[in-house]
Formats: structure tokens, sequence, C-alpha cells
């Protein structure tokens, strides 16, 4: 596709979106993961999303691929890197080295939102020493995956691990689980493999491109800016300690 008013030219692109829970060892995959891509032929570009600050694109950036950093601050990181994917198709599509794959890390912070879209492949990284309880807490970006990959079950009990595998597949029956190493590489290669296997997008479908899960439904007074904690002062949809929940107001 050519834009002839903007002089561009735009292909199609792989699109891996990974979220996780913080300190999974996020980077660390896609690192190992990005090298056997190179191996295997393949221009990969990322696209980091953190919150307030990163400094992971020091070591995106040894592996001689682009890299782009973007800070949500104060908006949920997930629903900027949503809000954002168009953009970042365009700026991997501009790329010198024929980009085609585009990896974009974002931080899945809240444990509600659901990054994924439909025809991009759904990477969740989670770590398996966060207790066997951790699948039943996070939400979309684990349920709505395609790939899980979990990471530290070297340091925990082979029967922690399998309690830990089963859960997840209680919450994702269909999911593909990678046991990983971070350190070592130990199953990067596999993740890499699956990453190249996705359809590419043309840049023109992502106009009709749509989320696998909406988003958190809550926007109330607090997300925009509202300090006092009383009921009186706050609007928007709410819920209760005790589960019941309203809207109220504009």
């Amino acid at each position: 596709m050519e834009d002839k008013e903007n002089g561009l030219s735009y292909k199609g692109i792989k699109i891996a979106i990974v979220a996780g829970t913080p300190g999974a060892g996020k980077t660390s995959v896609l690192i190992h993961t990005i090298r056997s891509l190179i191996n295997l032929g393949f221009n990969p570009a990322v696209v980091k999303i953190d919150c307030l600050y990163t400094d992971d694109d020091i070591r995106y950036k040894k592996l001689g691929i682009p890299i782009l950093v973007g800070l949500s601050k104060d908006m949920c990181p997930d629903h900027f890197a949503i809000y954002n994917l168009e953009e970042m198709v365009e700026w991997a599509n501009n790329q010198s080295q024929n980009i085609d794959i585009l990896i974009v890390e974002t931080a899945g912070l809240c444990h509600r939102c659901a990054p994924y879209t439909k025809n991009t492949l759904g990477i969740c990284v989670i770590d398996a020493t966060s207790g066997p309880n951790t699948p039943k807490k996070v939400g979309p970006f684990l349920t709505g995956a395609d790939i899980v990959a979990i990471t530290k079950g070297d340091i925990i009990s082979q029967p922690e691990r399998e309690i830990f595998r089963e859960r997840v597949l209680e919450m994702n029956p269909k999911c593909r689980i990678y046991d990983v190493n971070g350190l070592s590489g130990q199953g990067c290669e596999e993740i890499a493999k699956e990453i190249t296997k996705t359809k590419s997008i043309m840049h023109e479908e992502l106009e009709f491109e749509e989320l696998r899960h909406s988003a958190p439904l809550c926007i109330c007074t607090l997300c925009i800016g509202e300090r006092r904690v009383s009921k009186k002062y706050h609007r928007g949809v709410l819920r209760r300690i005790d589960g019941f929940t309203k809207y109220l107001g504009e």
C-alpha cells in the first residue's frame, strides 16, 4: 500500500503483543527470542511501553534492531499501547531495515487490561514463583493469550510447576504453554517460531482491527484527577466493597 500524499509505502507486518506481570522477565525473554528471529532471517523491531521510566531500550539496542520507547505517564500503559498501535506499525514500516516483525512489549500493570487484538499474536509472560493462584488473579492478558511463557520454573519444585501449569490451563485452556528461561534462553526459540507463524497485517487493515476482550469498564472521577476520598465527590462507574455497582452522573 502507498500513501502518495505523505510519500510513504506500507507492507504487511507480523505483530506480537507481549504482556505480563511486573518482574516476570518479559524483556529478558524477548531478547533471546529476538536473537532467534534474527538467526531465522527475520528483521524484528520493538516498541517498549512503560509508565514512567525504562532503560530497557539500551538492552534492545545492543541487538542492532530499531527500538521505540513510549511512556504512558498517567494513562494506563495497555490503553496507551492500543491507542498508538497504528503509529507503531507506521514507525516500523518506515525503518530502513525492511522490518517484517513488530514486537510490542507493554507493561500490563492493572491485571484487568487486555492489549491483544484479533489478528496479532498475544503472548503472556508470567512468573512461576509468584504463587500458584496468580493465574486466577491476572485477568485477560492471561486468559486472552495465544502463548503463555512461564518463567523461573527452574527455582521451584516439580509439583509446584505442575500445579502452576494446571492453573494456567484452567484459566486459558486453549493457550500453548512454554517453559522459558530469561537467563539461558531456554524455550525462547520456540516462542520465536510461534511469532513467525503469525499472519501479516496490512496497514489498511488496522482501521478494522479489534480487541479480543473489552478494556476495563471503570472510569470515574478518580481517573480524571479527583483527590478527595468521600463518596459524595465521585461520579462514573462505581463499585462498593460488597460488589454492588452503579453508574452515577456523567
